[in-house]
């Protein structure tokens, strides 16, 4: 059977790929759940009995209008405290694009799972209450996009109704996100006034902010530009399995089959190229390409597939195969940037697990360089970090990784810091630049 050639999800020189990754942020009571079921309802993405349950609800509760947070805050506890804790994952589609939205908590407690849901966005729709202003969870967030390289960040001065429409307060918070986004090195920010309750420029653009020529919020997210084209980037595919028929021992024509299970962390590879496994460093070439549907003559980035090797070389779940030519090299010692999860500070000397693609190794924190001063917008000294901190470590692992830096590969850049007997995930990290001196480590803070 002749392999076939893979499509891309995301169709060289097409402006607007299909599908766009997004989270929201922002402070507790900015009405997050409010702007999502606004988009929701607004884009007819709920179902009929859905929104009479959502409007019986709500007139139960003595409303006068349907509560729309409640379409994406659906635990017991969200509900009754009205707040958000868990990420809630909608999806929604328009005539041009389709949706993933993680709608993320706001309570500075629940700082890691945004942290969980800006990790893949695409873009993070920054809410901030038009009567407050930039607050320092509002600082927070915006760091967290920073630091994990969201491409797009897209700033909505919500509640712009309670303040009467107000122009000059709007500029006024404008102005001050522009200068924390300049500070913080983001690449791409842009801010529109909404009302999520009234729907004022969420969907349809308000007669009632006639100062404001921008697009709407749904027009703004159609038009913003997403992933590269994979074939631009260097493949990398973390191995999760090898695969060995259990009947090999009695098929023959299962015999020789060895295959290597994952997902492809970026760029594409096809039959005939030269690959490398790493840490081992042993080179080889791709011999087949299987998925379930059959076989292919080359994938991309990130369809998981089984990759057949021409040599037969000790792979295993952890391992790495790259290009041969931009490969990677593997190391024991990182400069890391990480966002700080537990309630139990980090300081020099912990010890825990680090999991990196597949791989999971011991690792111990060699020093704590320094943390983020939200309000300076600068590093200040520290010797151990607090809960959503974030600060920058210097991390040794027991067994080699392959690691690269974050601001080159999103994929094989981050890691995860575990507890070893509970299990808890303790930090997000980020991989910076391998560096030589002390002073070139602290030029290298640059989100």
């Amino acid at each position: 059977m002749t392999p076939r050639t893979a499509t891309l999800d995301v169709v060289p020189g097409h402006a607007h790929p299909t599908l766009l990754r997004l989270a929201t942020a922002g402070s507790v009571d900015d009405g997050k759940s409010t702007l999502v079921g606004r988009l929701l309802h607004d884009t007819k993405s709920v179902l009929a009995d859905q929104l009479d349950a959502l409007e019986r609800v709500s007139r139960d509760r003595g409303l006068a209008h349907a509560d729309l947070a409640l379409l994406t805050d659906g635990l017991r506890a969200e509900r009754e405290q009205g707040i958000t804790i868990d990420v809630a994952y909608r999806y929604f589609a328009t005539a041009d694009r389709s949706f993933i939205l993680a709608d993320c908590p706001g309570h500075v407690q629940y700082t890691r799972n945004t942290v969980t849901g800006a990790s893949t966005a695409d873009a993070v729709i920054l809410l901030v209450d038009a009567r407050k202003g930039v607050l320092v969870q509002t600082r927070r967030h915006m760091a967290v996009a920073a630091l994990l390289r969201v491409p797009h960040v897209v700033v909505a001065v919500n509640k712009i109704d309670l303040v009467g429409f107000d122009e000059g307060i709007y500029t006024q918070v404008a102005r001050e996100l522009a200068v924390v986004a300049a500070e913080l090195g983001l690449p791409d920010l842009r801010t529109i006034p909404v009302s999520a309750l009234e729907g004022d420029n969420v969907v349809d653009r308000s007669p009632r902010t006639e100062w404001y020529a921008g697009p709407s919020l749904l027009e703004i997210l159609e038009g913003l530009p997403v992933a590269d084209d994979p074939r631009e980037e260097q493949f990398r595919f973390p191995v999760q399995l090898t695969l060995r028929p259990q009947d090999a021992a009695r098929d023959p024509a299962h015999r020789e089959y060895r295959g290597y299970a994952g997902q492809i962390a970026s760029g594409v590879v096809r039959v005939g190229d030269e690959v490398v496994v790493l840490p081992g460093g042993r080179r080889t070439t791709i011999a087949g390409i299987d998925t379930a549907d059959g076989e292919l003559f080359e994938a991309f980035a990130p369809r998981s597939v089984s990759l057949r090797l021409a040599d037969d070389i000790d792979v295993a779940r952890g391992d790495l195969i790259a290009a041969a030519l931009t490969s990677p090299e593997p190391t024991r010692d990182l400069v890391a940037t990480v966002c700080w999860l537990s309630d139990v500070p980090l300081s020099k000397h912990s010890r825990m697990l680090l999991k990196h693609t597949t791989r999971t190794t011991r690792a111990i924190v060699g020093a704590v360089d320094g943390v983020l001063d939200l309000d300076a917008v600068q590093i200040v000294p520290a010797q151990d970090l607090g809960l959503n901190d974030i600060g920058r470590l210097r991390i040794r692992t027991a067994e080699p990784i392959v690691a690269e830096p974050y601001a080159r590969h999103r994929r094989t850049g981050a890691f995860l810091l575990i507890d070893a007997q509970s299990g808890q995930t303790l930090a997000a990290g980020m991989v910076g630049d391998p560096l030589a001196g002390e002073a070139a480590q602290a030029e290298q803070w640059d989100i």
